[in-house]
């Protein structure tokens, strides 16, 4: 994992939950933790990591997900075993 990925990892793990996380952002980190990503209808977007599995919808027309999103991102990795480390 680049530092973009880490800086971007810190952010989804950030109270109160942030608002402004760029989904292109998310993606990468997705490539980075090694999270199989794959298109599916519409704006969907499926991911699996561990036997974890998740979809997501792409946000449109802004590109920049919601609370509501970075908060399912969140639990997704906690549930994939994804957290930040003690010095985090």
């Amino acid at each position: 994992m680049n530092s973009k990925q880490a800086k971007t990892l810190k952010a989804i793990f950030t109270d109160p939950i942030p608002a402004n996380i760029a989904w292109k952002d998310i993606v990468t980190l997705f490539e980075g933790l090694g999270v199989t990503v794959t298109q599916g209808r519409g704006s969907r977007v499926r991911v699996m990591l561990n036997q974890q599995r998740a979809v997501f919808h792409e946000p449109h027309p802004e590109r920049v997900a919601d609370k509501g999103v970075v908060k399912s991102v969140r639990e997704f990795l906690v549930n994939a075993g994804i957290t930040l480390g003690e010095g985090d």
